[in-house]
């Protein structure tokens, strides 16, 4: 039987664990792992993560190091789709495509190897958090670049005041916990 969306976010929200001052003063940190530790829990987000990536149609996984292997994982492994790694950089053991992105004081960088997105490829994007939205935007360029198409970008949880969706204005996001 199918989950019931609501009943899921709740009992999420219900299980995450807010820890305030982390990891400095001022921020409201929400810890996922208690999630995690409820396993009946985190089967039924995979499960639903795996029926947002059946829903679009994807027909490859990829996830954003380090919390988007957690839930791509899963997902990839439950519908035998590949699983294509984003990583920081000097991960990856083969030739990669890298995109740099900006973060509030400096840049970052993101790579995936070279092959694991083919054109015409139907991404399903997860990770854990949906904050800024500059790693997500990355990914989505990184996928693009690659040839790839994002059918779908989801999250666990997504912090709406800090406005990440405007990053990526004409991609379906699914969230499953706003704060």
């Amino acid at each position: 039987m199918a989950d019931d969306r609501l009943t899921l976010a709740t009992d999420v929200q219900a299980a995450i664990r807010s820890i305030p001052d982390f990891p400095k003063p001022g921020i409201l940190f929400r810890d996922i792992t208690t999630a995690l530790m409820d396993g009946p829990l985190f089967a039924r987000v995979c499960d639903h993560f795996s029926g947002l990536v059946r829903e679009k149609g994807c027909n490859v996984v990829a996830g954003i190091e380090s919390r988007g292997f957690i839930f791509g994982a899963p997902v990839a492994a439950a519908l035998r789709l590949p699983l294509a790694l984003i990583r920081k950089p000097g991960k990856l053991p083969w030739k990669t495509r890298s995109v740099s992105y900006d973060l509030e004081y400096g840049t970052d960088t993101i790579e995936m190897h070279e092959d694991a997105v083919k054109p015409g490829d139907r991404v399903a994007l997860v990770d854990d958090l949906l904050a800024t939205g500059g790693t997500a935007g990355a990914a989505v360029r990184l996928i693009h670049d690659l040839g790839g198409e994002v059918a779908l970008v989801t999250f666990l949880i997504e912090l709406e005041g800090l406005n990440g969706r405007a990053g990526l204005d004409d991609l379906h996001v699914d969230s499953l916990v706003v704060y």
